[in-house]
C-alpha cells in the first residue's frame, strides 16, 4: 500500500501481511519523521486545564494547579465553570504549523492526522452530549468548515449543535486580558431542557487561554449542564 505524508508529502510505504489483512489497522498519515515532532502531553499536568507543569517555577503552582487555572477559580464569575480540559499535543512550532495549515489554509484532511488519538479520548472521556465549538457564520463562510466539527467528525462520533457564536474578531489578535474580559459570546440554539443535568464534552483544536472554552461552558452551566468538560488537540 503506497500513500503520502500529509504533511510534507513524503512516500509512505506501509507493508501488508495477514494479520493486517485480517485485522486492519488505521495506518498514521504522517511519515515517521513528522509523527516524532509531535510532543504528546504524558507528564505531570495542572489537574484542570493539563498544562504540563514541569515548564512552571514551582512559584506558579498550587496544589497541582496552575496559576491561570487558580486565577480562574477565584473569579467569582467563572469559579467551576468548566471542570477539566484534556489535551493531547504540546503546542509546539511543529503543530503550530499543522494547525494554522489545517485552519486558515482550508485544509481538511489534516484532521485525519489527530483522529485516532481524539477517538481513544473520546471513549475514554464519560460525557452524554459531544459538542464542536462553533464559529460564527461569518468565520465559517471565510475558512469554509469549522475546525473543531472537522476533529470530531474524522473519528465518527455525532456532535450536538447547540451553541450560537456571535462575530468578534479573531481570539489569536486577542490578549489574555482581552478574551477574559470579552462580552458572551455564545447563545443557546436548542432548549434547555435537552442540555439540563447532561454531562457535555467540547471539543475544540487548541486550549490557549481558556477563555473561549468556559465562555460556552458557562453557558452550558446555566442551562442545567451538571459537568462540562473540554477535549483540545494542543495546550498553547
Amino acid at each position: 500500500m503506497t500513500n503520502y505524508c500529509l504533511y510534507c508529502d513524503a512516500l509512505l510505504m506501509h507493508d501488508m501481511d495477514w494479520i493486517k489483512i485480517i485485522f486492519p489497522k488505521k495506518e498514521s498519515p504522517l511519515c515517521q519523521e513528522c509523527r516524532e515532532k509531535l510532543e504528546p502531553i504524558n507528564e505531570e499536568l495542572c489537574i484542570i486545564c493539563s498544562r504540563p507543569l514541569k515548564e512552571l517555577d514551582s512559584k506558579f503552582v498550587t496544589q497541582h494547579t496552575c496559576l491561570d487555572c487558580v486565577r480562574w477559580e477565584q473569579d467569582p464569575r467563572w469559579k467551576g465553570t468548566l471542570d477539566k480540559n484534556e489535551s493531547i499535543y504540546v503546542y509546539n512550532h511543529f503543530l503550530k504549523e499543522l494547525i494554522a495549515r489545517f485552519k486558515f489554509r482550508g485544509d481538511y484532511e489534516l484532521a485525519k492526522i489527530f483522529s485516532p488519538e481524539i477517538t481513544a479520548k473520546l471513549k475514554s472521556l464519560e460525557h452524554d452530549i459531544l459538542v464542536a465549538i462553533p464559529l460564527s457564520n461569518e468565520r465559517l463562510k471565510e475558512r469554509g468548515f469549522n475546525q473543531s466539527e472537522a476533529l470530531a467528525r474524522e473519528t465518527g462520533f455525532v456532535t450536538w449543535d447547540i451553541l450560537l457564536r456571535t462575530h468578534s474578531e479573531k481570539q489569536s489578535k486577542k490578549s489574555r486580558e482581552e478574551r477574559v474580559s470579552q462580552q458572551r459570546i455564545f447563545q443557546l440554539k436548542q432548549p434547555a431542557n435537552m442540555i439540563q443535568g447532561k454531562n457535555i464534552l467540547l471539543i475544540d483544536d487548541i486550549y490557549t487561554t481558556g477563555s473561549t472554552l468556559r465562555q460556552a461552558a458557562k453557558i452550558l452551566k446555566q442551562a442545567g449542564a451538571i459537568k462540562v468538560q473540554s477535549l483540545t488537540v494542543a495546550r498553547g
